[in-house]
């Protein structure tokens, strides 16, 4: 993507998918959106864990031991087989990108080799990522399709995957039931 338009850019920020999204890649999530500027933006979903093995999608050679290291998480619909690591620390400068401070974006092979074999705590690595055309996510955030809440890696790492929409509603003072229902999006 283009660098960011600074003076319109939300990312990084968290963005909460409202009642109304009936789209089942988003109903009830959590997007971390890394990217946002003029020519689209980009996002992880954070609160659809599968009951996967990462190892168990990866063909290494010589293969890791399937029933170590992390799950696979669902990071969206977009580009299925595209894998990406998220970490609550930098592991190592050369191999990750600061997305929002205390989160760190990688693709590495090298270091998903490393994560398979001994899993730092706070990693989730995931497949495919949600993606927005030129003007598409502003569209939706015109039509109350999201909410938005500053990102924080306890709400990440340290919430259950089935709390936290949830959660993320209440940092923003309401209830989750109390969100109006209106017309439907997507």
């Amino acid at each position: 993507m283009d660098a960011p338009d600074q003076t319109s850019s939300l990312a990084p920020t968290l963005l909460l998918s409202m009642p109304q999204m009936h789209d089942p890649n988003f109903e009830r999530t959590v997007v971390l959106l890394c990217d946002h500027s003029t020519a689209g933006a980009f996002g992880l979903v954070l609160n659809r864990p599968t009951t996967t093995a990462a190892a168990e999608v990866v063909a290494f050679d010589p293969p890791v031991d399937a029933t170590q290291g992390p799950l696979l998480w669902t990071g969206g619909p977009v580009e299925p087989q595209r894998g990406w690591i998220l970490l609550g620390e930098s592991l190592d400068e050369d191999e990750v990108t600061e997305v929002a401070p205390g989160l760190f974006l990688s693709t590495s092979i090298q270091l998903l080799r490393r994560i398979l074999g001994a899993t730092p705590s706070r990693t989730r690595v995931l497949t495919g990522y949600a993606g927005w055309g030129p003007g598409q996510l502003d569209d939706e955030l015109a039509a109350s399709a999201w909410l938005t809440v500053d990102v924080d890696p306890a709400l990440i790492f340290d919430t259950p995957a089935d709390e936290m929409w949830d959660r993320a509603i209440r940092r923003l003072g309401t209830e989750p039931g109390s969100l109006q229902i209106g017309q439907g999006v997507h």
